[in-house]
């Protein structure tokens, strides 16, 4: 006998109760939800896990109330320029079109945050002397932030080294031709920059060949209270 118009409905709605119970019963909740699912046409779709939140120039967390975030990555070989972001705004790189061979240099107001000015000094081919210009100069609190690309060290001589060390630099005493150099320092700094790295050019251990990796860091720099008159 066929069942026809309500009693084919009644049926169907029979068959999926009971197999819902009988899933129930032997599998758990779950699967008893994978059954109705079916049955309606609908499917489940996994909930996406959060995607971690980011800060300004990326950071993982926000920097406390009056310190600039920043970050810094060095030059890879001599392919892909480096960067200077702070406070989420790039200072420094190649869709910028101002990064160049050897040093890049950004200066920046220590009190106000605001960037004074950009400037790529080539340690190779260069002349060591612009950079002393650029660095005689500068002003109590400015702060200066240093990314590498390809050689940054070939040209400078002892008072450049010198210059970097009175902002605060251990590293550039030892710096050589092809190495990986980040750094943030400030005129008038009292102790030693906690914002350096240096990747050592080596042929055991460099990444590309003839260069060392690319190196990348970031954090909080406070600003410094205005100075008096």
């Amino acid at each position: 006998m066929r069942l026809t118009g309500p009693l084919r409905a009644v049926a169907v709605v029979l068959l999926v109760g009971l197999t819902w119970l009988l899933a129930n019963t032997l599998f758990g909740g779950e699967s008893a939800s994978s059954v109705l699912h079916f049955f309606s046409g609908t499917s489940e779709e996994a909930t996406p896990e959060p995607r971690p939140r980011k800060y300004k120039c990326g950071l993982s967390a926000p920097c406390p109330p009056k310190h600039l975030a920043f970050r810094l990555v060095s030059g890879a070989a001599n392919v892909i320029g480096p960067k200077i972001c702070l406070e989420d705004k790039m200072l420094v790189s190649s869709v910028k079109n101002n990064v160049g061979r050897g040093l890049n240099i950004a200066l920046v107001n220590g009190v106000t945050g605001e960037l004074l000015e950009t400037k790529t000094f080539d340690m190779w081919a260069g002349d060591v002397s612009d950079l002393l210009k650029f660095l005689r100069p500068l002003h109590e609190g400015t702060l200066v932030f240093v990314a590498s690309f390809d050689d940054g060290a070939t040209k400078l001589n002892d008072e450049s080294r010198r210059l970097f060390e009175e902002l605060g630099s251990t590293a550039v005493k030892d710096l050589a031709f092809r190495d990986s150099w980040v750094f943030v320092g400030a005129k008038g700094i009292e102790n030693k920059s906690p914002f350096e790295q240096r990747m050592k050019n080596s042929k055991s251990s460099n990444k590309y060949e003839g260069w060392p990796e690319s190196l990348e860091m970031d954090g909080c720099i406070p600003l410094r209270p205005p100075l008096e008159s």
